[in-house]
């Protein structure tokens, strides 16, 4: 039986309360079955995928798709790989659910707890990226969230397999409501989604700045995520050369699609003839296009670099506002790491920014002021991903201020509820002459329930 998008996120709201008060225990064992069959029916979710990959193929030729989408799109035996340590490694995760996040005695036998709790039904979003499906079911999973999905047509074939095999592996462990998860499919239930203020409690979209933006400026639902990754890496005066060329390289090659690979190298003028050319001839030869600003274009002039050997372009305005995710570079000479904090906290995106740097002293400058969530001292910006953070997995990159920031993991779904606890107290005794007084002091109690 085909359920519409309204009766889904009922039935996710219903199933949100029951889910929310799971035990770990169960809760792990359910994350153990959905690694185990998601590794069993790991040729079926391949093959799924190499039917979108077809379609996709059609489409990038016809120029309907670009190549960064039809990266994320494709399951290799590395990504299939990832998603299923990801799952298994939620489990090897602290329960956030239920902890006491601090106690205040209002007086004698009146008790306050602040204790953590699911946010509710999560609707999640996504373009592309099949990878989401387990990734999140499992962080709402253990966090206690009940999750609506709606993926992209593009991934139709790898969503439902995914999908299938997961809500197919709770279905084995009975104290968890499978109806706790709902896979959306058609278009039209996108804008239906973000009307369903009434039984969506947070939206996360993931994919293209224009879709991300497009979600946060039609709903009244809270939206965590982030509309664009415009990152940088700031090499100083004081860069180890080596080190710098390693870690700018990485930053933008590794994975050119993703949005934590940066998008705009800036370079110390102190630095700039001894770094530049090297660096360039790096990025040559490994395809990356470079759009110069006047003075880094004059330093490779003077220098022995080759410039017929790259793609090279005058850079515009426009490039420092660009997200290319692709193998394209903007590039800008600085005087000093002020300028550099500058041009960061003016042009970026707040997603992740690198220095490379030995002075300290500017290190700690470009740390506390450039105003991003992930800042990067020495190191790839790729590191930025909840994976790598140790996380387990991500539900997505937040650049809100507000609730959660940078690559979230389970702290993000989760929220908080007052319990008060008294023994036949009322407010009258402590109002008008003669009133009691509160005592309100901070105690290390823990707030405890039978399981």
């Amino acid at each position: 039986m085909n359920h519409t998008i309204e009766e889904k996120a009922y039935s996710a709201k219903r199933a949100s309360v029951h889910l929310a008060n799971v035990s770990t225990d169960i809760k792990n064992k359910a994350l153990a079955v959905m690694a185990q069959e998601l590794q069993k029916n790991k040729e079926l979710i391949l093959e799924a995928n190499r039917k979108d990959l077809e379609e996709a193929e059609k489409m990038k030729k016809e120029g309907k798709m670009s190549s960064s989408l039809y990266d994320r799109l494709k399951l290799s035996d590395a990504k299939f790989n990832d998603m299923v340590s990801g799952v298994v490694d939620v489990a090897k995760l602290e329960d956030p659910v239920g902890k006491t996040l601090s106690t205040v005695v209002l007086d004698e036998g009146l008790t306050l707890y602040q204790i953590s709790c699911p946010i509710g039904v999560i609707g999640v979003i996504f373009e592309a990226r099949p990878d989401v499906v387990p990734q999140v079911m499992s962080l709402c999973l253990k966090s206690g969230n009940a999750t609506i999905f709606k993926g992209g047509s593009e991934a139709k074939n790898s969503n439902r397999a995914l999908f299938e095999t997961l809500v197919g592996a709770i279905s084995k462990v009975p104290e968890i409501p499978k109806e706790a998860f709902h896979l959306a499919e058609s278009r039209e239930d996108v804008a239906k989604m973000l009307e369903m203020d009434n039984y969506i409690d947070l939206l996360i979209p993931r994919g293209s700045n224009d879709f991300v933006k497009y979600i946060q400026d039609n709903t009244r639902i809270p939206v965590l995520g982030h509309s664009s990754g415009i990152c940088h890496a700031y090499v100083d005066e004081s860069a180890d050369i080596e080190l710098a060329k390693k870690v700018c390289l990485d930053s933008k090659i590794q994975y050119p699609a993703a949005c934590n690979a940066i998008e705009t190298l800036l370079v110390n003028e102190k630095i700039a003839g001894e770094f530049l050319p090297q660096m360039a001839k790096l990025y040559a030869d490994n395809n990356v296009e470079l759009r110069l600003d006047g003075e880094s274009e004059a330093v490779l002039k003077k220098s022995k670099f080759d410039m017929s050997s790259a793609c090279i372009q005058k850079a515009t305005e426009k490039d420092w506002d660009s997200e290319y995710n692709d193998l394209i570079l903007s590039v800008k000479i600085v005087k000093s790491v002020d300028e550099a904090i500058e041009h960061i906290n003016k042009h970026g995106s707040h997603h992740t920014d690198v220095i490379l740097s030995q002075n300290q002293k500017n290190i700690d400058q470009f740390a506390g002021l450039v105003d991003s969530g992930n800042v990067m001292i020495n190191a790839s910006s790729r590191f930025s991903d909840g994976f790598r953070y140790g996380k387990g997995a991500e539900v997505g990159i937040s650049t809100n201020k507000i609730h959660s920031r940078g690559p979230v993991g389970m702290e993000g779904l989760m929220i908080y509820k007052y319990i008060l606890s008294g023994s036949g107290q009322v407010v009258a005794n402590y109002t008008g002459v003669g009133a009691k007084k509160y005592v309100h002091k901070r105690t290390d109690e823990k707030y405890c329930r039978l399981q």
